[in-house]
């Protein structure tokens, strides 16, 4: 059985980064402010293995 979102046609970063606008914008109003200030950009840290071991790292920015 697949995920709702993958049946929808959406990777896992633009699913979480809906969920995200939606959280935000149910915030109270002064919460809100606070969390827009962080912008709707998305930061994941992906690390590369080869053996079972890391290899490296890497920034990986992804926006709406």
């Amino acid at each position: 059985m697949s995920s709702f979102w993958r049946q929808a046609g959406l990777n896992y970063i633009r699913y979480s980064s809906v969920c995200a606008r939606a959280v935000r914008s149910a915030l109270k109003p002064e919460l809100r402010q606070e969390a827009s200030k962080r912008g709707d950009a998305t930061i994941i840290k992906a690390t590369k293995f080869e053996g079972g071991k890391p290899v490296g790292k890497e920034d990986v920015f992804g926006g709406v």
